[in-house]
């Protein structure tokens, strides 16, 4: 029989984040039974929330912008890993100036709290936080992405991105019992949806199994939550679903200060050496920072927890490149958050698009289809594009009217048979611009009706972010269209320099789901599947991520 030990299963080190002031107000000091108690306000919390909200929308942490800087510096990067760094450096720059937010998709707002035992509130704190959550998103150029459930199939809109997901504790952060200390998250829907659980055994418990287990699944996670990613991996667990938390906190390097060694007592810690090996893993992938290279991670956390003799959850997340997460805290001197860089401008390089990636190829939309296909054909997946000229936007909504419009004897709209079609949703238009910040959203989602939309003339030419299924593959093959990569993350750089009109085609009824006509100007964007059955992301897994230029061969183990 073990003594008796009480540890926290995920004890932090000191809190060394650089704060800045929100309000000396709404907090004070009562005295009662003997105690001093921290008595916040309503108002802290709602401004709080709603500055926090702001900064994580346009602002990152500067050591994100040094990892960037790191790529673009660094001679073993590919030109594309350069490209897309460069490229994520201006959309930060831009986005800092408060207007266009980073990403188009301005995600969930998650909030987690630990409030210590003597400060005293009205009991209403997620209410209040809601609130900072509801005036952020209702007053800055943010979109609304939660789905309210009506009915088991029915959804509606909510309008104002509420509910938000808050977890409050009773704990005295770094056993300060006066303090209230929350992290702030806005987790987009393709980073959230890269979170996984493995219900595995003790049979994966040594390094060259759980290496093995890990290439394997690492390389799942695919490009379409935008990397470079912050990759998280939990071992262990209490229960699956504290494996998975646990893996997003760290993902948000919330726990970067929790132990690097375990002990009897069963706290969890951070196994640096393995942090080491599977960083190292992900460089030699040849995935890359989305097209091919080294980058496809800044960094990599795994942690160690302990676990039922019977389970043995292992849980896998990321923070893309949209990396939004501030700390806060509230104290005794006022409300504070944590300071992240306002002026990124200063990580970009003085070099050009052209010193940081190979050669680029015009591609005039206004021309007819068939021409534009007879263009893209000329050239191997990997190529890098420049394109100019009209596209139509449609994403999940629009592609499932489109699809019963077919299943009811319709005809493919015009628009889709004469344009290539960008898988997207834009947020608020600001005042003064011609789009809100408009990135590409996740292609896989649009996989199933490739083939039978392709078989009635329409989506020749698709345009948004990460991997496809081998099903669009071979509709390409079959009807000679193609699948263009973009890049994921920019949105504010693309809407204000590469976006130059947007307009309404149809169902406007569905809000950013609708069908839009956008006019771009040197659109980047990269062959990711051709018209001859290549498909760059199927080879990097195919042939250990091994860099080509022309079309690679099937693998023989086929």
């Amino acid at each position: 029989m073990g003594e008796f030990d009480y540890t926290d299963l995920l004890p932090l080190g000191a809190d060394d984040t650089e704060y800045r002031l929100i309000t000396s107000e709404g907090v004070r000091k009562v005295e009662a039974a003997g105690r001093t108690f921290l008595e916040v306000s309503p108002e802290a919390l709602r401004l709080l929330t709603e500055a926090a909200v702001h900064d994580i929308s346009h602002f990152l942490r500067a050591s994100h912008l040094a990892q960037l800087r790191k790529i673009v510096d660094d001679p073993e990067s590919s030109g594309n890993d350069r490209f897309v760094a460069l490229d994520l450096l201006k959309n930060a720059s831009i986005s800092a100036g408060g207007v266009l937010p980073m990403c188009q998709d301005t995600g969930t707002a998650i909030v987690m709290g630990k409030r210590g035992r003597h400060v005293l509130t009205d009991g209403r704190d997620a209410e209040h936080i809601s609130r900072g959550v509801y005036d952020a998103y209702t007053k800055l150029n943010l979109r609304y992405s939660q789905m309210a459930p009506i009915t088991m199939w029915e959804e509606k809109n909510t309008g104002n991105n509420l509910p938000a997901q808050v977890e409050l504790y009773a704990e005295d952060p770094h056993g300060h019992p006066d303090e209230y200390k929350l992290l702030f998250m806005a987790k987009g829907g393709g980073s959230a949806n890269k979170s996984f659980l493995y219900q595995e055994t003790k049979a994966v418990l040594n390094e060259k199994r759980m290496m093995a287990f890990l290439e394997e699944k690492i390389r799942s996670l695919g490009t379409a939550a935008c990397p470079p990613y912050h990759l998280a991996v939990v071992v262990g667990g209490t229960s699956a679903e504290y494996a998975l938390k646990t893996a997003k906190y760290a993902s948000a390097r919330y726990l970067d200060s929790i132990p690097t060694e375990g002990s009897p007592s069963g706290h969890g810690f951070r196994d640096l050496e393995m942090e080491a090996k599977v960083f190292e893993l992900t460089q030699k992938l040849g995935i890359g920072a989305q097209f091919g290279g080294k980058y496809f991670c800044h960094d990599v956390r795994v942690i160690r927890l302990p676990r039922h003799g019977a389970s043995c959850p292992v849980a896998i997340a990321v923070s893309c490149s949209a990396d939004r997460q501030a700390l806060a805290k509230i104290t005794p001197e006022g409300v504070f958050l944590e300071q992240l860089e306002t002026d990124p401008a200063r990580f970009l390089p003085d070099t050009t698009d052209e010193h940081l990636s190979d050669d680029v190829v015009q591609i005039d939309l206004n021309r007819p289809m068939p021409e534009i296909l007879a263009e893209l054909s000329k050239y191997p997946v990997k190529t890098r594009l420049s394109l100019t000229g009209p596209l139509v936007v449609a994403r999940d909504i629009a592609h499932a009217k489109i699809a019963e419009l077919l299943d009811n004897g319709g005809e493919m709209p015009q628009y889709l048979k004469d344009h290539a079609v960008y898988y997207a949703g834009p947020a608020k238009t600001p005042e003064g611009y011609a789009s809100g910040s408009f990135g590409p959203t996740t292609a896989g989602r649009m996989d199933s009706y490739v083939e039978r939309f392709q078989a009635a003339g329409g989506s020749m030419v698709m345009l948004a972010k990460g991997n496809r299924s081998k099903q669009v593959t071979e509709a390409c093959q079959k009807y000679g269209g193609f699948y263009l990569g973009s890049i994921g993350g920019p949105a504010a750089r693309l809407a204000q320099d590469c976006i130059k009109k947007v307009e309404v085609l149809e169902y406007p009824e569905l809000g950013m789901e609708a069908v839009w006509k956008i006019e771009v100007v040197d659109f980047p964007a990269f062959i990711v599947v051709d018209d001859k059955g290549a498909d760059f992301f199927d080879q990097r897994q195919l042939d250990g991520g091994a860099t080509f230029v022309g079309i690679p061969t099937r693998s023989p183990k086929l």
